[in-house]
Parts: C-alpha cells; structure tokens; sequence
C-alpha cells in the first residue's frame, strides 16, 4: 500500500468516525430542542426527582412529563432509580451536565441591572 493509499484509508476512517458522532450529536441535540425536555434536564441537573416533583415544579400533567421522561430515557440523557412505588430521574452522564452548563452560559444568565 502507498502513502497515499495510506493517508485516504485514514481520511475514510476518520470520516466515518465523525460521521457517527454526528450522528449521536444530532439525536443528543434533538433531545434537548424541545423546550418541556430542556426543562427537565434543567431541573436534573440540580438533583433526581420523581414525575410528581418535576409536574408541580413544571406546572405540567404527569402525562406530558412522563412522556418527555420517556424519550430522554430513549436517548440515554436520564436514568432511573426506583424506590417503592416511585421512580427518581437523574442525568445519565456528566457529558449531559455538560453541555446544559455550555447552554446556561449562553441563554440562561439574568441581565445585569441597567444592560440592555
């Protein structure tokens, strides 16, 4: 094999690679770009909480919350604990706490008094 057979195979390999990260990036950010999700994961990220919890901090029917748990549990951004009767979600993984911390920089910070 030459060099540059070498060099293509590894720019195939590479391109793959970030091809399925795109991939995962896409779902990940799919998850997040609905706005009750969003919301959730926010909440989460302060600490586990149950369904009834995150209903009366969202003013949401369970119904609406459990379906939003539901696809976020789908896409591996929350996990479950289960203790009696009741189920507490919390993050998956800190790449999620990570990339709200990234959106709470941007979108989520108060103005300053007197900022327009």
């Amino acid at each position: 094999m030459t060099i540059k057979q070498r060099k293509l195979c590894k720019v195939s390999a590479d391109i793959e690679w970030m091809v399925a990260r795109a991939k995962q990036a896409t779902g990940f950010l799919k998850a997040l770009s609905h706005e009750s999700r969003l919301l959730i994961l926010c909440l989460l990220s302060e600490g586990e909480k149950s369904v009834t919890n995150l209903e009366e901090l969202l003013a949401l029917r369970q119904s609406t919350v459990s379906q939003q748990l539901a696809r976020l549990r789908l896409d591996g951004l929350v996990k479950t604990k289960r203790d009696g009767k009741t189920i507490y979600y919390n993050l998956a993984n800190e790449d999620v706490r990570t990339v709200l911390a990234a959106i709470y920089e941007v979108f989520g910070k108060k103005p300053k008094r007197g900022a327009r």
